[in-house]
């Protein structure tokens, strides 16, 4: 048996102002075959190219990517307003069906930055639009200037639940992140487990209460330097071992019990 394929959801790009594409990052990929040991598959996020049903066949999981459109508000019962930002229509469309489908037969869905504010929506939550107008809300956004390096560097402290499933996994009650976004969990869906919050008290680990399979999702970027960071490892690792798992046929069970 080949290695288990990952649907890396792509996001939508203009080249030079004029030509669209579906793009990904790279180290999304590299994350997903050098760390998690699975193939990446890049997803074009439009309903009208693929159906959730034709790519939950093609694929053993999904890597629900960060992107610097939002989910639009309509998505949880809010108004957009300017504070709300760009938007990509398709994507929502497309993802949150899919990661309420995956959620209830459990196929494997790792959450990043967007994705994990989706997978929050999917489930029935909803955002802010912007965290940092909150009072005592650090900055989380990324540094406008500075190289690669400095835009991804470690900058907050996250603390998991004592014995929760992030701390088994990471074998850590605390590790230092990134931070690159904007929005953040406003209310959390009746099924989601916050399972980790940042100094401020902006929730950055969750997880889907009772799925039958891996629903993990972080608010930071794990996919930089993946390979190295000890952060990150275990995530992708945890992520693809889960893939290996239903790209076999085993039964799937609640991640919350099985680690």
């Amino acid at each position: 048996m080949g290695r288990p394929v990952i649907g890396i959801i792509g996001n939508s790009h203009l080249i030079n102002d004029t030509y669209l594409v579906h793009a990904g990052g790279a180290m999304n990929s590299e994350a997903v075959a050098q760390v998690a040991g699975c193939v990446p598959l890049l997803v074009p996020s439009d309903p009208s190219l693929a159906s959730v049903a034709d790519l939950m066949d093609c694929c053993d999981g999904f890597l629900l990517t960060g992107g610097r459109p939002n989910v639009h508000p309509e998505e949880y019962g809010e108004v957009e307003t300017p504070a709300h930002g760009d938007f990509d229509r398709a994507r929502d469309a497309l993802v949150l069906g899919l990661t309420r489908a995956c959620v209830e037969v459990g196929q494997p869905i790792f959450g990043i930055c967007r994705g994990f504010q989706e997978v929050n929506v999917a489930m029935g939550g909803t955002l802010y639009p912007e965290i940092r107008e909150l009072p005592g809300r650090m900055n989380h956004r990324m540094p406008p200037d500075g190289t690669l390096e400095e835009k991804f560097a470690l900058r907050h402290d996250v603390r998991f639940t004592a014995g929760g499933l992030f701390h088994r996994v990471m074998g850590a009650e605390v590790v230092r992140t990134n931070t690159l976004h904007g929005q953040g969990i406003k209310v959390a869906g009746p099924r989601i487990v916050i399972d980790g919050y940042a100094d401020d008290g902006t929730p950055e680990a969750i997880y889907v209460d009772g799925a039958p399979g891996f629903t993990m999702a972080v608010q930071w970027h794990p996919e930089y330097e993946a390979a190295k960071d000890p952060v990150s490892r275990p995530l992708f690792e945890a992520f693809g071992a889960a893939a290996r798992e239903w790209a076999a046929g085993t039964r799937p069970v609640a991640m919350a019990r099985a680690v």
